[in-house]
């Protein structure tokens, strides 16, 4: 990491290009990285131009530019130029009649995305969903959930993780502890989870367990009564300490969801202060929004010592698993996917 330390925060950007005032702000607050979505992608030219002009307003060619490419209903990237690919629910069903083949099925599927965002200079996936869904859950997870099966999410999540690092990208766990018992859309509201603590660790939690040795994840925007009854999952220490980091024993980056959602409230200067008080690495801001941004901007800090490390060791990692399978080609992945996928039909 250079010596002048990036900020614990990774934002959005308005359009397809950057304005005089992103570039402005964005070399002067200097945060740790960007998200992209639907709105600043047009063509895979340009999408080049764009995250090459992200990484030179910090001035640092490793600053992580984040999407989410999750397939199904969540995918950012879309045709003429880029591939359709299915929901993480396609693996599940898959999984439920040959497990073996459902994950290969979803570690090429991860190759090809992963190779796609590479190419445009995307280097993190906000992917794999760990969330594991219950009857009567509201539908912000829905078909992008692999399973109610948590041995089908763990082993579906580890094969899409391997998939991405494969091909240099990095993945990201979410929406960690679990997202998959909420009441209604964290977009809009603040979901409450009000089942113990027994129960959550062996289904929510497990599959966040069975994958804690992943290099980054991302916080859910749901309160967990029965371990702190008054914060968000995204805010509360208690969550972090004593489920994040202890039981799950995620060691990696942690960055909260999307601020700017309304499960949150409060001004954004208080949240990003709340949210690395709490115990995350780095915030997520994500629509772009001048004012909203400048506020986020008075919260936040310089990545501290341990958050740097826990980056540099994501790096690491991503470095060693870059190209360690044998190289796939595209349309051999395309075609054996396709044929696996049939066996679900």
């Amino acid at each position: 990491m250079p010596n002048n330390m990036p900020s614990s925060v990774i934002f959005g950007c308005e359009g397809t290009t950057l304005s005089r005032f992103e570039k402005d702000f964005f070399k002067n607050v200097n945060p740790l990285g960007f998200i992209l979505f639907a709105r600043n992608v047009e063509t895979p030219e340009q999408l080049k131009s764009l995250t090459a002009s992200l990484r030179e307003t910090v001035g640092r060619e490793d600053a992580p530019v984040l999407i989410d490419q999750e397939g199904g209903r969540v995918q950012r990237l879309k045709p003429p130029y880029w591939k359709t690919y299915p929901a993480q629910k396609v693996f599940g069903d898959l999984y439920a009649k040959n497990p073996a083949a459902a994950c290969e099925a979803a570690h090429l599927n991860a190759r090809l995305i992963g190779r796609d965002l590479k190419a445009l200079g995307i280097d993190v996936d906000c992917l794999p969903l760990l969330d594991v869904p219950v009857a009567g859950a509201h539908d912000v997870i829905g078909d992008r959930a692999f399973s109610t099966d948590v041995q089908a999410v763990c082993d579906l999540g580890m094969s899409v993780c391997e998939g991405l690092l494969d091909e240099g990208v990095m993945p990201i766990i979410k929406h960690i502890p679990g997202h998959g018992r909420s009441s209604c859309d964290s977009h809009l509201d603040l979901p409450k989870v009000t089942e113990g603590r027994a129960e959550l660790e062996k289904t929510d939690f497990y599959p966040f367990k069975h994958l804690a040795s992943a290099p980054w994840a991302m916080t859910a925007h749901l309160l967990y009564s029965s371990i702190d009854s008054e914060h968000p999952a995204s805010l509360s220490a208690r969550v972090i300490e004593e489920v994040i980091r202890g039981f799950i024993g995620f060691k990696g980056f942690l960055i909260c969801d999307d601020l700017s959602m309304k499960a949150l409230k409060g001004d954004f200067a208080s949240l990003s202060r709340q949210a690395l008080d709490a115990g995350c690495d780095a915030v997520l801001h994500c629509n772009g929004k001048q004012e909203e941004m400048k506020a986020v901007a008075d919260g936040i800090r310089p990545l501290s010592s341990e958050s740097s490390e826990r980056l540099q060791r994501s790096f690491s990692m991503r470095e060693k698993s870059e190209n360690k399978m044998p190289f796939v080609e595209t349309q051999e992945a395309v075609d054996r996917i396709a044929a696996l996928l049939s066996e679900a039909e």
